[in-house]
């Protein structure tokens, strides 16, 4: 069974031109035709009947589930994470610090085939110290119940490749490519990134760089392939 995961901070859905164009963003949704996508830096107002991440789900077949960070007065901000399987279960986890831009992540189980996927979805803060503390906290959840395959994906904001929790990370998942995606008009840092266990159901890996993509955000999204074992 062949599965594509995405992760894509969508910086809004403002691009490089500082236009806000939702439009935009969903046409770069469209051309990863990705079974899973986990997005950071989304907005959307819930009071509305069809805010964004209600219609993006909409407009692509998908299931869409939420995992606000910031609740204001014009509406909601932070994670989502958008699927074609179906959705045995989710918790929404919080991982702010005092004092710091508050930071969550989505921990869901989906159904594929006979088995269920767990996929964490997350964007880390932006000091070192945060995402060091972050990352214990994730570390911990995933060791703390058995589930295979397991994918974190998300906006890690790790720029340093000698950082702690890119060191843990290999240490729990082993070595992944890590094409860059950051600034999107010419990639240096691999800010977004996708984790699978076990490492070899992890196949192709790549920065989506389309003339669109390019302009619809900060951030390229990150496109992978799953090749799950048959049931």
């Amino acid at each position: 069974m062949r599965l594509v995961l995405a992760t894509y901070n969508v910086h809004g859905c403002i691009g490089r031109d500082a236009r806000f164009d939702p439009a935009r963003t969903l046409g770069v949704l469209r051309e990863l035709d990705a079974d899973v996508i986990a997005l950071q830096e989304l907005q959307w107002d819930p009071g509305e009947a069809r805010h964004l991440l209600a219609e993006f789900g909409r407009q692509l077949g998908y299931s869409a589930l939420a995992g606000p960070t910031l609740m204001r007065g014009d509406g909601h901000y932070g994670n989502a994470l958008l699927t074609r399987l179906g959705v045995r279960g989710v918790d929404r986890i919080d991982l702010s610090l005092p004092g710091r831009e508050p930071r969550g992540a989505l921990d869901a189980s989906l159904d594929a085939g006979s088995a269920a996927l767990r996929v964490i979805a997350t964007h880390l803060g932006l000091r070192p110290e945060e995402r060091r503390a972050q990352m214990r906290r994730l570390l911990a959840l995933m060791s703390d119940r058995a589930s295979a395959p397991l994918i974190l994906m998300g906006d890690l904001n790790e720029w340093f490749l000698w950082g702690r929790p890119l060191r843990w990370l290999r240490r729990h998942f082993g070595r992944t490519p890590a094409p860059s995606t950051f600034p999107a008009a010419w990639p240096l840092f691999a800010l977004d990134r996708i984790w699978v266990e076990p490492g070899r159901l992890l196949g192709k890996t790549c920065a989506h760089s389309s003339p669109l993509a390019r302009a619809a955000s900060d951030h390229l999204p990150l496109r992978a392939e799953l090749n799950l074992p048959p049931a």
